[in-house]
């Protein structure tokens, strides 16, 4: 993503037949256009972006005499589905890295690369003393950034277990989707939707591919089908009572994808949580399966008891009740969709209360970015000072560093954010090499302030 570059702002002066001194009036230049990511609805895949890799904005355009400013650039905006998530990308190591933005609400919107600002014209330089300023300011470079994609489904509900634990054929009885069902394990390898209603109330519910040990560290396709789990507001646990083909121990099914969720993601371990039994239909004849799913019932309450107190390694905040169902013949089906529903309804509640608060957090996410962007460093590389940081870049790189008075102008900023003072403590002297934005600077110490400039406000 390449955001457009800001308009040199023009240094002129007005020139009008019995006007001997008209003054200065040069524009401003234009604001480079930015790349912005909007989430929509409409859109359902990453496709688009799966051949073209670049963008990048339209630069502002240079202002003029007359005080005629330049237009700014035309942003890029880029539609990606309800769900993706932005992380920062670098090119050297191939590796992704922090998130920047998670676009959750369809119209959703994030700036990824901000278009530069539009330098000034010289009519912002005149001071009581410095009535014809004979410089202006050049535009500020876009940001540019690569940035990696990743879309996660968004679902109210997610239905997770074992391999062949009876998901499919849940979600094809709560809903109308028709996944694919059949007698061996992994028959399902992309998650699917559904939505289902109970009464007045409806969800999405998402069946996603069978869980095994070793999931959080990618084991079977582990990564490929937690990273969905991380946007459902309610996890249904199915466990299959029949122990399955393998004879398997539904108790530790139970514990073992408990553990995987912990693992995956710490925050998972505080999801609401519906355990279901599955496969009663099956259970009714054979005591081993009836004393099976008495263990459950112990565990589950227990758990439940466990997290309401407070205990840290207990599981994720858990529903008491054991919910009893056959997926084949519909047994306490309507009675799991209407707690789902009342659970998601409560926590759809609650999600909207804490988005309240969201425009005072982007208010603060500002202030902190402002104060990030302020921040610079001085080291000692070699035989030059190396001085790193947003904004005073900003200052070398809109300077016209074959203008002198622009260049005084640019000592003074120096001056007036503590560069001169931070030098000097990591032990500059005089003639020592500065770098800053890749252009070489002579420090020099002990330079007295210059009056023309006392009446600036920087």
């Amino acid at each position: 993503m390449k955001a457009g570059a800001g308009g040199a702002g023009c240094m002129s002066f007005r020139r009008e037949a019995h006007v001997p001194k008209g003054g200065p009036d040069g524009g401003d230049g234009g604001s480079g256009g930015s790349v912005v990511l909007e989430a929509d609805a409409a859109v359902s895949t990453l496709i688009d972006y799966r051949f073209k890799h670049h963008f990048k904005a339209q630069r502002g355009v240079h202002g003029k005499g007359s005080r005629m400013h330049g237009a700014n650039g035309e942003d890029v905006v880029l539609k990606v589905p309800v769900g993706t998530v932005v992380r920062a990308y670098d090119d050297d190591t191939g590796q992704a890295g922090e998130m920047l933005a998670d676009l959750v609400c369809d119209g959703q919107r994030f700036v990824v690369a901000r278009g530069g600002r539009g330098g000034r014209g010289n009519t912002h330089f005149v001071t009581s003393t410095r009535r014809a300023p004979a410089f202006a300011e050049l535009g500020e470079p876009g940001d540019e950034l690569s940035v990696e994609l990743e879309m996660k489904l968004l679902a109210d509900a997610a239905l997770v277990g074992v391999p062949s634990a009876g998901k499919s054929s849940m979600i094809s009885r709560m809903s109308a989707a028709k996944p694919k069902i059949a007698d061996y394990p992994f028959t399902t390898l992309v998650p699917n939707l559904g939505v289902a209603t109970s009464g007045d109330d409806s969800f999405v519910i998402a069946d996603v591919p069978g869980l095994i040990e070793g999931a959080h560290e990618g084991r079977g396709l582990g990564h490929e089908f937690l990273r969905h789990i991380e946007r459902t507001a309610l996890i249904v646990h199915v466990v299959d009572m029949t122990g399955g083909y393998e004879g398997r121990d539904p108790l530790e099914d139970y514990r073992i994808i408990n553990e995987e969720l912990k693992r995956y993601a710490a925050e998972l371990d505080a999801r609401p949580r519906i355990v279901v039994a599955n496969k009663m239909d099956a259970v009714a004849q054979d005591e081993a399966m009836q004393e099976s799913v008495r263990r459950l019932e112990e565990q589950v309450r227990a758990d439940s008891i466990a997290a309401a107190e407070g205990d840290e390694f207990a599981p994720s905040p858990i529903d008491p009740k054991l919910y009893h169902v056959s997926a084949l013949t519909g047994q306490g089906v309507d009675a799991l969709k209407a707690a789902i529903a009342t659970k998601v309804r409560h926590l759809r509640e609650a999600a909207r209360l804490e988005a309240s608060d969201a425009e005072s957090f982007e208010k603060v996410w500002e202030l902190r970015r402002q104060s990030r962007e302020d921040a610079f460093t001085v080291q000692r590389e070699e035989d030059a000072f190396v001085v790193r940081g947003k904004r005073i870049e900003r200052m070398v790189l809109q300077t016209d560093q074959d203008n002198e008075e622009a260049v005084t102008f640019l000592q003074h900023r120096f001056r007036r954010i503590g560069l001169d003072d931070a030098l000097r403590e990591a032990g500059a002297r005089d003639g020592d090499e500065v770098v800053i934005a890749g252009l070489s600077f002579e420090y020099e110490s002990g330079m007295a302030d210059d009056d023309i400039y006392a009446e600036l406000d920087l």
